[in-house]
């Protein structure tokens, strides 16, 4: 008998194990949802939205920069929701699936939530900063809601990964994904309104995919810590033992590879691969060569 643990509900769609743009569009979608849930629990019970406007957007949206001390929390919140509607929900995640499946198709999927969330990240604080400008430089709205960061981060990582990069709509058709990128970051000034802290966001999304992508590229793995974290609180909270054949426990800590270690064809991120796929379906589920790669592996 198996002992691993329960699959989760999201485990049974295909491919959203190791797939992280799905991911990521379920959780902006289970957020938009959320948001909209509050807006009309709010609107019921008080008759209106205004409530809504006054209390609930400004504890997830970038504030103005004086207000921001006592919001500190939404450096981390404010790109995960929409304001706008089911549209812009829709644009939005159909641009993260353009650029974010080159991305994970280039370098793996374990590469795409954390460039996205550093993006945001990187994004918001630029946005903030640009507040401090003197002048009239750093008006800007209110209060600021959106993925723009996170997405032409997502962009400035594809191309530069690969800038020849076509898409293929036909056998005989394809566009340059560099004009694609050309076309979205222009769309993204023009909506920006021409404030130049929205514009200053947008910079530091696109500045850190490319910094990021440099790192992968200098051997480094920016994103490696949230997954180890992910994995350390997980097996804390369930912890699991994994059986094969004789009573054969797989524990990851003893699976583990140095950066730049690769033993006959042997890497991290396939070892990380075949442990999640146990930690899903069971150790009877890997094929042949999955069992012999983990075989060797674990000599190491």
């Amino acid at each position: 008998m198996n002992k691993g643990q329960k699959r989760s509900a999201l485990s049974y769609i295909p491919g959203y194990q190791n797939n992280a743009v799905l991911q990521i569009i379920i959780f902006t979608g289970v957020a938009y949802v959320i948001f909209g849930l509050i807006w009309a629990i709010i609107s019921l019970v008080w008759g209106n939205d205004l409530n809504y406007k006054l209390y609930f957007i400004p504890s997830v949206a970038l504030p103005g920069l004086s207000s921001y001390p006592s919001h500190w929390w939404t450096l981390l919140t404010y790109g995960w929701f929409h304001f706008l509607g089911f549209f812009e929900l829709l644009s939005n995640m159909l641009w993260l699936y353009c650029f974010g499946s080159v991305v994970q198709m280039l370098v793996g999927h374990r590469q795409v939530i954390p460039l996205y969330a550093y993006c945001l990240l990187s994004g918001g604080v630029f946005y903030l900063l640009g507040q401090a400008l003197p002048g009239g430089l750093g008006h800007t709205q209110a209060y600021f809601l959106g993925p723009k960061a996170g997405l032409i981060g997502l962009a400035a990582a594809s191309i530069t990964l690969s800038p020849d990069y076509r898409l293929y709509l036909t056998e005989y058709f394809s566009i340059p994904l560099l004009a694609i990128a050309g076309i979205f970051a222009a769309l993204m000034v023009i909506s920006s309104g021409f404030q130049l802290p929205v514009i200053l966001l947008l910079l530091g999304g696109g500045l850190t995919g490319f910094m990021y992508v440099r790192l992968l590229k200098g051997g480094y793995r920016p994103g490696a810590w949230m997954y180890a974290l992910s994995h350390k609180v997980e097996s804390l909270v369930t912890p699991v033992e994994y059986e094969g054949g004789k009573n054969q426990t797989f524990k990851r800590s003893d699976y583990k590879m140095s950066r730049n270690q690769a033993t006959d064809g042997i890497t991290q991120s396939r070892i990380d691969d075949i442990l999640d796929k146990i930690n899903q379906k069971g150790y009877r589920s890997l094929t042949s060569e999955e069992k012999e790669i983990l075989k060797r592996a674990g000599k190491e």
